[in-house]
């Protein structure tokens, strides 16, 4: 028995979006692919402006997401595979953004601390 390899010829990606529950990707060749967002738990854990900024890498064969850490292949979009990323590298990721996300808060509440302790106006009030 002979086994022919058949090549496939990856289009190209060419836009984006990302919803709360859907990663949708338009390729070259007028198809539109969507996965369940679930796929890829560091989208899902993501905010609007993270998911939204991403750029199309390796001349539209994968998708770059810089502030997630984050890429997919368009062929294994097409293929239907899901993150192949292990589940104890995903706790360490998620546990290095949530003590990032942790000291941005305490920074951003000192500085608003600071900001009002200045602002603020002392009035004297004589009864």
């Amino acid at each position: 028995m002979t086994i022919s390899a058949v090549k496939l010829d990856i289009s190209d990606a060419v836009d984006v979006s990302v919803t709360d529950d859907t990663l949708t990707v338009e390729l070259s060749d007028g198809r539109t692919i969507s996965v369940p967002i679930e796929w890829y738990p560091r989208l899902v854990h993501g905010t609007l402006e993270e998911c939204n900024n991403w750029r199309i890498i390796g001349g539209g064969q994968g998708i770059h997401w810089e502030d997630l850490d984050e890429d997919i292949s368009i062929e294994g979009l097409i293929a239907g595979s899901p993150s192949g990323e292990s589940h104890s590298s995903f706790k360490k990721w998620l546990a290095q953004r949530n003590s990032a996300y942790q000291k941005l808060k305490w920074a951003y509440g000192h500085l608003a601390w600071h900001y009002a302790k200045k602002t603020t106006t002392h009035v004297k009030c004589n009864l």
